[in-house]
């Protein structure tokens, strides 16, 4: 290889080593102004945070927190700004990393990526309302429901720490985000012609196991937790089938196009 034509490919790996920091700076910068202004806004947002704990307790003031060490309150705060950071910037670093790929993709690869781009936020915050409004209700009420009041006998009070609530809600927010990512990765893997709708119909019973044995892990170690994972991720399992089936119609209908097009050697 002669020195121009070694300086011909080292152009381009240079423009695309400028774009990549050009794009990281953005993604940063986003996620740094959300940081900032979510940390602004830190005791709100907790506040929201607390509402499950609230509507288990029926009453704010039975919803009691407790802090035990001078910092453990303000680097709660840090990690509910850096929690709210991560989810605010996400489209943006999203749309950063797919400005990054675009250009190496077809237009066909790009026009298919993109649904794609909007239903993985989309279905994460489908998974975080369900831990809003029904699993972590449900665990709290459970934990409530644990405690000891009775005359006569040693009163157990439950009584969270303000990074013990966040740690768990985060956990499940995060647990059940990522698993309602699952028609997307199935629908990716049936695109790029890894699997399809017959091999997902027959692994369904492997499946349920998986999702069982993904959701003791993801979760706290309660029952309740486990199964409101688990009966949402089964249900888009189900739900995965269907969309994958799509994709095979459409593209059994876009190779018949194509071949229609063709004429006869």
């Amino acid at each position: 290889m002669t020195d121009d034509e070694i300086e011909a490919s080292r152009a381009p790996l240079m423009e695309h080593l400028i774009e990549l920091r050009s794009r990281l700076i953005k993604a940063v910068i986003a996620f740094l102004l959300a940081f900032v202004l979510c940390f602004a806004f830190a005791k709100q947002i907790y506040n929201i945070l607390i509402f499950p704990y609230v509507l288990a307790a029926g009453d704010p003031s039975k919803a009691t927190l407790i802090y035990t060490a001078p910092l453990e309150y303000l680097f709660t705060q840090i990690k509910v700004a850096a929690f709210g950071a991560a989810f605010f910037s996400f489209p943006i670093v999203a749309t950063q990393i797919y400005k990054f790929v675009a250009p190496g993709l077809y237009r066909d690869e790009r026009d298919a990526f993109v649904p794609y781009l909007i239903a993985t936020p989309v279905l994460f915050f489908v998974g975080a309302l369900v831990v809003f409004f029904i699993a972590m209700p449900l665990v709290m009420n459970f934990s409530i429901g644990q405690q000891q009041l009775d005359p006569g006998e040693a009163t157990i009070t439950l009584l969270p720490k303000v990074s013990d609530y966040l740690s768990l809600i985060m956990g499940l927010i995060f647990a059940f985000g990522i698993c309602f990512q699952l028609p997307v990765v199935l629908t990716l893997l049936a695109r790029a012609g890894i699997i399809d709708s017959t091999f997902l119909v027959e692994k369904r019973r492997y499946a349920i196991v998986i999702v069982f044995v993904i959701a003791a892990v993801l979760t706290p170690p309660d029952i309740i937790s486990q199964f409101a994972l688990a009966i949402p991720t089964l249900l888009l399992y189900e739900a995965s089938i269907v969309a994958v089936r799509i994709v095979e119609r459409r593209k059994k209908a876009a190779d018949a196009a194509r071949d229609a097009e063709t004429p006869d050697a």
